[in-house]
């Protein structure tokens, strides 16, 4: 099996939080700037969820591209130790390009993405776009029981920062899946989160509370 790497620019793309990234076989990395001395809490305690698979690098120096020659080393280093690895640069610096198109070159697999919502594996495979209307398929149990497990860890995860108004809860649920969700899809999760007990929805159908298990 491939291993996907996933090395984030944090001087260029600040995250809210990587719990879109639990569940899923990444290793991240984390690459902080010698001078960057902030990291949002939200952040840092869903790098400590993902435990083993996730670390920080503190970079050295404060050239302009400093943090990019510190990630072009590991992914050296990384792919010298797995041949199969699969490398996605999480930044908006188009000054990877041309090593992405060397390392290629090269029989080395690697990427680069905006935001990490567009990682490959992140996109549902059973929605699709035609003429700018979204077309989706009904979900069969094993994805509808995938989504609902993502959701809980996700809600898990945000402690109490979990939305509070049901309009808001459909809201994060879609963003979680790169705004890719039907009405439908997201109607038949919010009732299976109902059924599961997980979120209870008061009278108005405005307020949510939840009933989560850590």
């Amino acid at each position: 099996m491939k291993t996907h790497y996933v090395l984030i620019d944090l001087e260029n793309i600040q995250p809210k939080h990587l719990s879109v990234l639990d569940g899923h076989d990444f290793k991240i990395l984390v690459f902080v700037g010698e001078n960057q001395s902030k990291i949002s809490f939200d952040l840092v305690r869903s790098v400590q969820n993902l435990g083993e698979n996730a670390e920080y690098i503190k970079i050295k120096g404060n050239g302009p591209n400093a943090l990019d020659f510190h990630v072009a080393f590991y992914i050296g280093q990384l792919s010298k130790e797995n041949r199969d690895g699969h490398f996605h640069i999480i930044s908006k610096d188009k000054g990877f390009d041309p090593l992405i198109k060397h390392l290629e070159s090269r029989k080395i697999w690697t990427k680069r993405h905006k935001d990490i919502s567009e990682l490959p594996l992140l996109k549902p495979a059973n929605v699709t776009k035609k003429e700018h209307v979204q077309v989706s398929k009904p979900a069969t149990p094993s994805i509808k029981d995938s989504r609902v497990q993502k959701i809980v860890k996700f809600l898990i995860s945000r402690g109490n920062a979990r939305p509070r108004k049901l309009k808001t809860l459909s809201n994060t649920i879609n963003s979680l899946f790169s705004k890719s969700l039907g009405e439908d899809e997201l109607n038949t999760l919010l009732d299976e989160l109902r059924k599961r007990g997980v979120v209870t929805v008061s009278s108005n159908e405005r307020n949510v509370n939840y009933k989560l298990k850590k």
